[in-house]
């Protein structure tokens, strides 16, 4: 009669997968399968005996990991909260302001206060975090971006990137662009170059680099990139994945994200309790981001736009 002997995860985790040779704490150190991080090898040539027969299960795991990291709710969008109000940024990046001074993103409301209280008491405007004074020129806007990009600010390389995007130097862009991406300023800067690999702008189109551009980006909490992503997925057949893609944009505040659940819960391809819980969540995170104050930044935003308007009529 034969006994099967069952051998523990953490067990195959100490003995090298080929050769079976244990770790050794004087001696040998076996090293962890980068791909599935489920097997450990003594040697590359272990490895390279190894890999027929593990090739499976390793793409198979490796796919997996990967998704865990991908459909994981962020916490926040990437733009964070605020640091002078600390509330939560809008999604919508036209309603917040980078300091050129110090690289801070400070919401309209913020930026708004502070200058109704400079021209309340005729003091010099100065930046809502920082105080340094606000530049008055494109020669000061400049200025104060090299000096952060000098000191390898990852928020002011991209903005310089977003600078030489607006005067067509795409080249120059992707520069600044993989520059940020390298130094942590991951979601805006992937979605920008996903961008950038999808139309072919500085560089060759290339789909596979766009979408792993933009699945960074998600993951960094970029509810466009997010909201993407979820298009291509149903374009290629892969509705329940584009409705995770989906539903995390919309738990972000994501409107696009919401009409198509909307239409996914239409046709019968999501539940009516999965649905509800993604229009609560969504209406959760665009209420957060709301405040008196930045109402009335909106409302006065409003009135210098139409004021413009009737002055050009």
């Amino acid at each position: 009669m034969s006994t099967k002997i069952v051998v523990s995860e953490s067990d195959k985790m100490m003995c090298c997968a080929a050769c079976g040779i244990a770790e050794d704490n004087n001696n040998k150190k076996l090293k962890t399968c980068t791909a599935c991080k489920s097997v450990r090898y003594c040697s590359v040539a272990c490895q390279k005996k190894h890999r027929p027969q593990h090739k499976r299960a390793c793409k198979k795991r490796a796919a997996e990991l990967h998704d865990e990291i991908l459909f994981k709710q962020p916490e926040s969008s990437n733009y964070g909260d605020c640091p002078i109000c600390l509330l939560p940024q809008p999604i919508d990046p036209t309603k917040s302001s980078m300091m050129t001074c110090c690289s801070k993103l400070i919401c309209k409301g913020c930026n708004y206060a502070n200058h109704l209280r400079h021209r309340e008491e005729k003091l010099e405007e100065k930046c809502p975090f920082c105080r340094h004074p606000l530049p008055n020129t494109d020669t000061d806007i400049n200025r104060n971006i090299m000096k952060r990009i000098e000191a390898n600010d990852p928020a002011a390389i991209c903005m310089m990137g977003f600078i030489r995007c607006n005067v067509g130097d795409y080249q120059g862009a992707f520069e600044y662009w993989t520059k940020a991406v390298e130094l942590g300023d991951d979601a805006d800067a992937h979605y920008q170059l996903a961008r950038l690999y999808d139309e072919g702008k500085g560089v060759e189109k290339d789909t596979k680099k766009k979408v792993c551009h933009l699945e960074q980006a998600a993951i960094g909490g970029h509810a466009m990139a997010r909201y993407i992503l979820g298009v291509n997925e149903h374009h290629n057949g892969r509705l329940e994945r584009a409705i995770k893609h989906w539903i995390i944009a919309a738990k972000l505040g994501e409107d696009r994200a919401v009409e198509a659940l909307k239409d996914c819960f239409r046709d019968g391809s999501m539940s009516k309790d999965v649905f509800a819980e993604a229009l609560r969540a969504h209406q959760a995170a665009v209420y957060a981001t709301k405040s008196p104050q930045r109402d009335e930044a909106e409302a006065a935003m409003q009135n210098i736009e139409a004021e413009k308007v009737a002055r050009q009529n």
